[in-house]
């Protein structure tokens, strides 16, 4: 049996994590961020449309500490809400990919060291997406893109 340190930490289980190990599996795409549709039959729909708390250029957030105070429907990730959300979940991201007990994709910046190969694989949101302040709600199906699945 091997021991978890010898490991590296983003192949260890995730309820192994600690909050920064948990924290550094992020790759930083932003794909969590866009709006989602789903349909009468259960089917989800991706948009090109995000938060209008996301940094485009940098693909984070632009208040994390707070932004379940100004955004209440953005979700704190953890291992609870991630059981609940796979459906919903990029099928790229690694919280979704380890918790299925898969490998993280080669290009992810912990293999990589960047996020150059991420970029080059069309990852990130960067743009690619509109910020919600310009598009009316009742319009998000205008937006739906085919470049992300669950």
């Amino acid at each position: 049996m091997t021991d978890n340190k010898d490991v590296p930490f983003w192949e260890r289980p995730l309820e192994t994590l600690n909050r920064a190990e948990w924290e550094a599996l992020c790759d930083g795409c932003a794909r969590c961020c866009q709006k989602k549709l789903q349909d009468e039959d259960g089917e989800l729909w991706y948009t090109r449309v995000v938060c209008r708390l996301l940094d485009q250029q940098a693909c984070s957030c632009t208040a994390y500490g707070n932004r379940q105070v100004l955004v209440p429907d953005c979700l704190v990730l953890d291992m609870d809400v991630l059981a609940k959300s796979l459906d919903w979940i990029p099928g790229t991201c690694a919280y979704k990919l380890r918790y299925q007990g898969k490998p993280l994709p080669s290009w992810h910046p912990l293999l990589t060291g960047s996020s150059e190969a991420m970029q080059e694989q069309g990852i990130k949101v960067t743009g690619r997406v509109l910020s919600e302040e310009y598009v009316h709600e009742d319009g998000l199906e205008e937006h739906v893109i085919r470049w992300v699945t669950p």
